[in-house]
């Protein structure tokens, strides 16, 4: 049976499961118009597609490319979004293209960006010194990583671009472990329910994923995070359009809903985190996660729960438990 402590600092459920700002200057720019993805594996040494990996679609078009020395930025062309999306991926600090890491996509909350992680959570220092690529992407101020049931906008199908081109590419450019046992996904809020929703939509990319304040039970509180993802979505990125229709495409809904694919976590290890305050986001994420717990618990599949005294923010003492951890459940680099 799943083992339970409390600390004194935090009420924490630990499910076992089997088995400083960063420096800005730019070094090099780059501007690649109209040049196939996979040719931006010349800066930085090119991987190979193994069993496991993401499904190869279109490539991606790199635009832009900006070499920061271990942040490399990109702006890419794909017809799934309206614009062009975002990209940073932080490389290890000794990276070396004859070796193979590990690769975490570390998903934004709303409002915020690819940038976010790096101008306002310092992940450069709280990645240094270990053997990790991170991926950074783009996902919308309320993109809410899905492709939208409509839009008003053109194109905004973020999951088609993050899961069937962005992981191709990122395994053809940079030297990965291009298998679930070497691909994490984590994220903070709407990122953190990216994060549960791709894992168990792509059971077969993913060997390890994180929610960080995230929910992860659309239908609980009458599906109030349905409701919130069509508000905010309708109101900023998709201008009148939604993420799962008015009224409800109940099969979207339901595909999209961690809790009603457990299953999909089997094997997986599960990385939960979420406040206790009553604020408008964690009285909603809360009893979202016990919710999953309860259905992974039913399932006997194991999992790390921590409750935290305090709101819906960033606890970066937890992620960088969670980077750790990951990297001892993940195949190591070599």
């Amino acid at each position: 049976m799943p083992l339970s402590s409390k600390t004194t600092q935090t009420n924490v459920q630990n499910h076992l499961w089997p088995g400083r700002q960063a420096d800005r200057r730019i070094n090099r720019r780059t501007l690649l118009k109209g040049v196939g993805g996979l040719a931006a594996a010349s800066f930085v040494g090119g991987g190979a597609a193994v069993a496991g990996s993401a499904p190869a679609q279109a490539a991606l078009n790199v635009a832009e490319h900006e070499d920061q020395g271990r942040m490399q930025y990109y702006k890419l062309a794909t017809p799934s979004i309206g614009w062009l999306p975002r990209v940073n991926v932080l490389l290890p600090d000794a990276y070396d293209a004859s070796r193979r890491y590990p690769v975490l996509y570390l998903l934004h909350g709303g409002g915020e960006d690819y940038s976010t992680f790096d101008t306002k959570y310092d992940i450069r220092n709280h990645t240094a010194g270990r053997d990790l690529i991170v991926v950074m992407p783009d996902g919308g101020k309320a993109g809410w990583y899905s492709d939208p049931e409509s839009s008003n906008v053109g194109p905004r199908n973020w999951e088609t671009f993050h899961v069937d081109e962005l992981i191709p590419w990122v395994d053809a450019t940079f030297s990965t472990i291009a298998q679930p046992a070497g691909r994490a996904v984590s994220g903070f809020s709407m990122g953190g329910f990216g994060a549960l929703k791709y894992a168990a939509k792509h059971p077969e990319l993913f060997g390890s994923v994180s929610c960080h304040s995230g929910p992860a039970d659309l239908r609980i509180q009458d599906g109030a995070v349905v409701h919130w993802a069509n508000f905010t979505a309708g109101a900023t990125d998709l201008k009148g359009g939604t993420i799962y229709g008015i009224p409800w495409d109940q099969a979207r809904v339901s595909a999209d809903n961690p809790v009603e694919h457990v299953e999909s976590y089997r094997g997986k290890r599960v990385f939960l985190v979420s406040g206790t305050e009553s604020d408008r986001y964690e009285s909603v994420v809360l009893p979202s996660q016990r919710s999953f717990e309860k259905a992974l618990d039913g399932a006997g599949i194991g999992y790390e729960h921590y409750e935290d005294t305090g709101a819906h923010i960033v606890r970066w003492g937890r992620v960088q438990q969670d980077i750790d951890s990951m990297l001892n459940f993940l195949t190591k680099a070599g």
